[in-house]
C-alpha cells in the first residue's frame, strides 16, 4: 500500500548530489585562492634579498603567515573534497573508479556518518591547529605571562591531536575490525611439536 510513498522517500536521498556538486565547488573555490596566495608568497620571496634589517623581518614574517594561509587554504580543499565524497557514497552509490585505486583506502573507506564524522573532524582540529599557530606567530609577546600562555595553548593543541590518535588507533567495532574495517593483524601462534 506505501511502496510508491517508500519509494518516492528512498530516492529522495538522491537530493544529496546538490550538496556533493556544492562541496566540490567550494573545494574547487579553497583551492584556487590557496594557489593565489602561493603565487603572492612567491613575489614576497623574489623581493626577500632585496631587502635588510626590519624590513627584511617584516617581509619573512608576511611569507611565513603568506605559508600558513596557503597551507590552511589547501587543507579545507581536501576536507571539503572528503565531504563530497564521503557524502556521495553514503547517500548516492559506491564509487567504481575508487575500488581501483590503491589510494581510496587513504581518502574513502567512509560507511556510516560517524565515519565521515570521524575524518572531518580530524582534517578541521589540523585546520585549527594551523590557525592557532599562525595567531601565536603574530603575537607581540611583552612579558613571561605571554610566553606561559603560548606555551599552554602548544600543550592544549598538541594534546587534542594526541587524543584523537589514541582515540582511532583504540577504536574498534564489534566484529573486531577498527574504524576503517580492516581485519586486526593476526597474532602469531607458535606450535610445540614433539620431538
Amino acid at each position: 500500500m506505501f511502496k510508491w510513498f517508500e519509494t518516492i522517500l528512498w530516492n529522495s536521498r538522491l537530493a544529496m548530489i546538490v550538496a556533493v556538486f556544492a562541496s566540490m565547488a567550494v573545494a574547487m573555490g579553497a583551492f584556487y585562492l590557496a594557489t593565489i596566495d602561493m603565487v603572492e608568497v612567491f613575489q614576497h620571496l623574489t623581493h626577500y634579498t632585496d631587502t635588510h634589517g626590519e624590513h627584511r623581518t617584516k617581509l619573512r614574517e608576511e611569507v611565513v603567515s603568506g605559508i600558513i594561509e596557503v597551507i590552511d587554504g589547501y587543507l579545507l580543499a581536501a576536507t571539503m573534497i572528503i565531504f563530497a565524497l564521503g557524502l556521495y557514497e553514503l547517500f548516492i552509490n559506491k564509487i567504481e573508479a575508487a575500488t581501483e585505486s590503491e589510494h581510496a583506502e587513504n581518502i574513502l573507506l567512509i560507511r556510516s556518518l560517524d565515519d565521515l564524522k570521524d575524518r572531518l573532524a580530524k582534517m578541521i582540529l589540523l585546520m585549527l591547529a594551523i590557525k592557532f599557530f599562525e595567531q601565536a606567530g603574530r603575537m607581540n609577546f611583552q612579558s613571561p605571562l605571554d610566553l606561559l600562555y603560548l606555551a599552554f595553548g602548544v600543550i592544549l593543541v598538541a594534546g587534542s591531536i594526541v587524543l584523537t590518535h589514541i582515540g582511532h588507533g583504540h577504536k574498534h567495532d564489534e566484529h573486531g575490525k577498527d574504524a576503517h574495517g580492516a581485519e586486526p593483524a593476526p597474532t602469531e601462534k607458535k606450535e610445540l611439536v614433539a620431538s
